[in-house]
């Protein structure tokens, strides 16, 4: 487990990154998983397939981020954790591509910040890490990611760098009726 600090102002998120499952506490689990809840529940992340409809709690999402954790080690993922005053303020899921084709390729999912903390640089400041990381530590090339369109999220991933590179029409179905774009971003290193 590694933590920076990503400025000098007080205001500034400390990231921690954990590489192996043994690294993440229970606590720290739980930490994510009322997290992951919470953006749910705003309508801003996927529910997992075995997971109840929203609204959500932690305890739903308990497994879920277990399945992240055990996931994690340094070659092949990484948990980005974004902290402020001491609480879980956002974090987001670097992974390597499995097939030996992709292998020099990363996938980050996950990307969420607390929602009562939205606007504040977390979510920037994390994409910043995830790059350092990806490239640095991880020796990866490129990194890819989807969204769902419909949300401006592809506005603030161009902000940091990302490219759009296509987009699957109405591959997302939300609810009868709301079907939505997958817009696929890729940023190389």
């Amino acid at each position: 487990m590694l933590s920076r600090v990503t400025a000098c102002e007080p205001t500034a998120p400390t990231l921690t990154q954990f590489a192996r499952p043994s690294e993440l506490p229970g606590a720290r689990r739980r930490e994510l998983a009322a997290c992951w809840a919470a953006v749910v529940n705003a309508g801003g992340a996927v529910v997992p397939a075995d997971c109840p409809p929203p609204p959500l709690t932690g305890a739903d999402l308990a497994a879920a981020v277990d399945r992240v954790a055990e996931g994690l080690a340094p070659e092949q993922g990484r948990l980005l954790v974004a902290g402020l005053d001491g609480s879980l303020a956002g974090w987001l899921l670097l992974r390597r591509e499995g097939h030996p084709l992709e292998a020099h390729c990363g996938v980050v999912n996950h990307v969420q910040t607390h929602v009562h903390l939205r606007r504040r640089g977390i979510g920037a400041a994390l994409l910043r890490e995830v790059r350092r990381v990806a490239g640095e530590e991880m020796g990866l090339e490129r990194l890819k990611l989807s969204v769902r369109a419909g949300l401006g999220l592809e506005d603030f991933y161009r902000r940091a760098g990302w490219a759009e590179v296509g987009r699957w029409p109405g591959a997302l179905r939300l609810a009868p009726g709301d079907d939505r774009d997958e817009v696929l971003m890729s940023l190389a290193l």
